[in-house]
């Protein structure tokens, strides 16, 4: 009896100090939700400046976009949830969508010229077509045959002979490279042309697939002409808009392709999800018409400091001319550097730690070092890139490149963890079924191990990343400037980013007007791009987890 009182007792006691902790969380993480949520409130107030518009305009798109909205949701969440979560998802691709189109459009306009990106991606294309090759015949050519293979067409297409080796040792070209080639023809196809069968074509045959789902190929034909007539339009209507015909290939192919298939596929294969496209539907034609609406009746709009002159313009002197255009740039050719370093490399150490290496003392010690550094100030970083890259290597500070490889040693670590648990999240009987059938360690890698641990991996590299683009401290420490007036050229010049421009704006020009106005709008498009790449990396995690 006095033992079952006694574990009565501390099972009692266990239940409510659990009951307890449960609400102490709770309650810590809504505090902190609160206040992130007023701050963010706060600046966003001062950027958009809601409350400088006319009433009549709050009242006119209140009419004409919240309750047709509103009701449409409801509608739609009367006949079926899933309905509802359809046409919310679909709203928010098409803000991501058109959001990741401008950065696109950026790359292709102002750094990268179409015949440059046709070059790469044929330099691509060939080697890995020859490594195709060689991994189909894996039972019969050893595994460092194929990687010797793969790492020297990769090389011979992108570089050619010597290549930079070469060029370290004082050689010139001896072979040139595929790349080399190909951008070097003195005749070829107009550019958006080119943007449109490079980059327009591939998303319309993806697109295809998921709206003619299972049905014959003369189905999926047909879907990926009629997405691929999107870019093409995009690219012919463009002049008449005063725009050039690349950006509106961009556009009608990163912002409006994947909102269309996604709207295509719902109607064609989703019965029961079919009425949640009345809430995109009543967002686009309630802005349109609203639009319209305050602009007959001259209703002024707020005042915002986020408009188009503050996304397309260079830096200024004073706040109201002041652009983010340039950090934009730099931000995304940054991010660009960072993912081609650290994530091949980071995903390989967890590919090796987690599945190649022996469990031993030094294989511990290097997991307790990747540990350890994952919790390292990101200034630290910054000394390690200028003491490094500068100093030791005599690279010129503050560029591209050097900025890439910096915030790539500082997510590195964060890249391998996630990676490695991803890897560690899969079961063992998986492995155990694929030797059963007879394939080989990388075999089962190849086609078990990464496949299922693919949503993990993502969803740790694309907030990895979300960490990189807001980072300050490291682009300080090797010398990038604050501010720029134009966009890099190359991965060898100077390049500023979103949060130094922010940090400039808060120090080196530090007035009432930045502070008010440039500071906030800044923080505002930051902080935007931030949502939209964690929204990606959810959305990508949530889809690959249901498929497996």
């Amino acid at each position: 009896m006095a033992t079952n009182t006694e574990s009565g007792n501390f099972g009692q006691i266990s239940r409510t100090a659990g009951t307890v902790f449960r609400y102490l969380l709770l309650a810590a993480t809504l505090f902190g939700l609160v206040f992130v949520t007023i701050l963010l409130v706060y600046v966003a107030n001062d950027a958009i400046q809601p409350l400088t518009a006319d009433p009549g305009w709050h009242l006119t798109f209140f009419l004409t976009l919240v309750v047709p909205t509103l009701a449409a949701g409801a509608y739609a969440y009367r006949e079926s949830v899933d309905a509802l979560r359809s046409g919310v998802f679909s709203i928010g691709l098409v803000v991501v969508a058109l959001m990741f189109s401008g950065g696109a459009s950026m790359i292709f306009v102002d750094i990268v010229e179409p015949l440059t990106w046709l070059a790469f991606l044929v330099a691509l294309a060939v080697p890995t077509a020859i490594t195709a090759a060689v991994v189909s015949y894996d039972h019969r050519i050893p595994f460092t045959a194929q990687f010797v293979v793969t790492v020297a067409a990769f090389y011979l297409s992108l570089f050619g002979v010597p290549g930079p080796l070469g060029s370290l040792a004082g050689v010139g070209a001896i072979v040139p490279s595929l790349f080399g080639l190909v951008a070097g023809v003195p005749v070829a196809p107009a550019p958006w042309l080119m943007m449109a069968g490079t980059l327009g074509l591939p998303a319309a045959l993806v697109g295809s697939r998921y709206v003619a789902a299972d049905r014959d190929r003369r189905t999926h034909v047909l879907a990926a002409a009629g997405l691929f007539a999107v870019v093409v339009a995009g690219g012919a209507v463009a002049p008449f808009a005063g725009v050039d015909p690349v950006p509106g290939v961009v556009v009608a192919t990163v912002g409006l392709l994947p909102p269309l298939a996604y709207a295509a596929g719902i109607a064609a294969n989703r019965p029961v999800e079919r009425v949640g496209l009345l809430v995109p539907a009543a967002v686009v034609v309630g802005s349109l018409v609203g639009a319209a609406a305050v602009d007959a009746v001259g209703f002024a709009g707020p005042q915002s400091w986020v408009d188009w002159a503050f996304l397309t313009g260079a830096h200024s002197s004073t706040a109201e001319n002041a652009g983010f255009y340039p950090a934009i740039g730099g931000s995304i050719l940054l991010m660009v550097t960072v993912a081609a370093l650290a994530f091949p490399v980071g995903i390989g150490a967890a590919v090796y730690l987690e599945e190649y290496a022996p469990d031993n003392r030094f294989t511990r010690v290097i997991d307790v070092n990747i540990s350890n550094l994952a919790g390292v100030p990101s200034v630290v970083y910054g000394l390690l890139g200028l003491g490094l890259f500068v100093t030791y290597l005599n690279q010129p500070a503050g560029t591209v490149l050097l900025g890439g490889a910096t915030l790539g040693l500082l997510i590195l670590p964060i890249v391998i963890i996630s990676a490695r648990e991803a890897i560690r999240a899969v079961p063992e009987d998986a492995r155990a079924a694929s030797y059963g059938m007879g394939a080989t360690k990388w075999q089962t890698v190849k086609n078990v191990v990464l496949p299922q641990s693919f949503s993990g991996i993502l969803t740790g590299t694309i907030l990895a990343l979300g960490r990189a683009i807001g980072e300050t401290a490291p682009l300080i420490m090797i010398g990038a400037p604050n501010v720029k007036y134009s966009l890099p050229g190359g991965l060898g010049e100077a390049a500023s980013a979103m949060p130094l421009q922010v940090y400039a704006w808060s120090s080196l020009y530090a007035s009432e007007a930045f502070y008010q106005r440039a500071v906030p709008a800044g923080v505002v498009v930051l902080v935007a791009i931030l949502l939209a790449m964690n929204s990606i990396a959810i959305v990508l995690r949530n889809k690959y987890q249901s498929t497996e």
